[in-house]
């Protein structure tokens, strides 16, 4: 019989890019028998993987206290050889899965302690505190687990000396949504410049972009699309009294097959981060979605985008926190469209060579065996 593989969320949506179209598709394919659990799931199958639904609170703090007794109800019953997890609200609900002699993964997504900075629902003079109480609590949490998955190396290199079962899976595009040809006939005359995100947060250069349109000649074409849902009603009234707002177009949240047509018909990717603790090493999908599309990408001068944008020569970096940089290298890539195709084209040719799932899965497949101590079902 199939191992069991249970996935479990209760902050991302259920069709979320690493969790959904990566993880548990591959496993899945592997000969896994997976369910995912997820907030707003359809409850039936989709591509292999079996859907169970959780609420969707309609707020952070009912998401973060009921949120994990409602995915522990649904855990406990599918009785799973593994149990994968990734969200840290839900530590306290995986250590008791461990108690109960269940093999948990805990799959860490971003370096917890060091988003407290930017986080606007914590009052800035508790802050320090808290970033110094969730890195306890995790790395010792860390250690009661079967194994951990890391994003980055950075993230991983925290907890090596907690738990001795660490692995890293980067967060790369599947080979299977880059087309066989990386732009759409006809794109280079498209004047979009696009930003994706699943928040915009003034920490991710939303007043920094909108600043940027703002500064541009009039007779440039560029336009900025921005998909993601907003950080708050207040930002959007915030940025919406900027010059620069009038060049500006919001779609909110899209699907996978939206996001692509989107992708394939813009002009060039954003990746505005500022130099939060957490993004200075942090190496963003929408990076590698960009690339995967084979658009140029103009991206923070810090030190996660500036390896993979420099090592494959895919785009310009820019401080983040000036929009007159930002402006004009949004210019240069409008008047220069030969050299913008062709850093878009090494971009593409970077995600074909190293920057793709298909190397990331056959870490996490290893893992699983190790875990269920399978035999392995197909050379990979």
């Amino acid at each position: 019989m199939a191992a069991k593989a249970c996935a479990m969320t209760s902050a991302h949506p259920p069709f979320d890019a690493r969790i959904f179209h990566k993880q548990c598709r591959s496993l899945a394919r592997e000969g896994y028998q997976v369910t995912l659990i997820a907030p707003g799931a359809e409850g039936t199958a989709r591509d292999g993987v079996h859907l169970e639904s959780v609420p969707r609170w309609t707020s952070r703090w009912s998401r973060m206290l009921r949120g994990p007794v409602a995915v522990y109800r649904k855990a406990l019953r599918q009785d799973a050889d593994i149990y994968h997890f990734h969200d840290p609200e839900l530590i306290p609900i995986a250590l008791l899965l461990r108690v109960a002699g269940k093999k948990v993964i805990y799959d860490i997504h971003e370096d917890l302690p060091r988003t407290v900075s930017y986080k606007s629902y914590i009052p800035r003079w508790l802050r320090g505190t808290v970033a110094c109480l969730l890195e306890v609590l995790e790395r010792w949490a860390a250690g009661w687990f079967s194994a951990l998955i890391a994003a980055t190396p950075p993230i991983a290199d925290r907890f090596r000396r907690d738990n001795p079962v660490v692995e890293v899976v980067h967060n790369y595009p599947r080979l299977e949504e880059i087309q066989s040809a990386p732009r759409e006939d006809g794109a280079a005359s498209d004047g979009t410049l696009l930003y994706v995100g699943m928040r915009i947060t003034r920490a991710r250069g939303a007043e920094e972009m909108v600043r940027a349109m703002g500064l541009l000649p009039p007779t440039l074409s560029a336009r900025l699309t921005i998909i993601g849902a907003w950080d708050s009603p207040a930002l959007v009234e915030s940025l919406s009294r900027i010059s620069g707002w009038e060049r500006t177009e919001s779609l909110g949240l899209l699907g996978r097959k939206e996001l692509a047509r989107a992708l394939r018909q813009a002009r060039a990717g954003l990746v505005l981060l500022h130099a939060e603790p957490n993004y200075v090493t942090a190496q963003p999908v929408k990076l590698f979605e960009y690339m995967c599309a084979g658009l140029p990408v103009i991206a923070s001068d810090l030190p996660g985008c500036r390896e993979i944008v420099e090592t494959s020569r895919c785009g310009l970096l820019v401080n983040p926190l000036d929009p007159r940089e930002l402006s004009q290298a949004i210019t240069y890539l409008w008047t220069h469209p030969e050299e913008a195709e062709a850093m878009g084209q090494r971009g593409f040719e970077a995600i074909q060579q190293r920057y793709n799932w298909a190397s990331e899965e056959k870490c996490l497949f290893a893992l699983y065996r190790r875990l269920c101590d399978l035999p392995r079902t197909h050379p990979t």
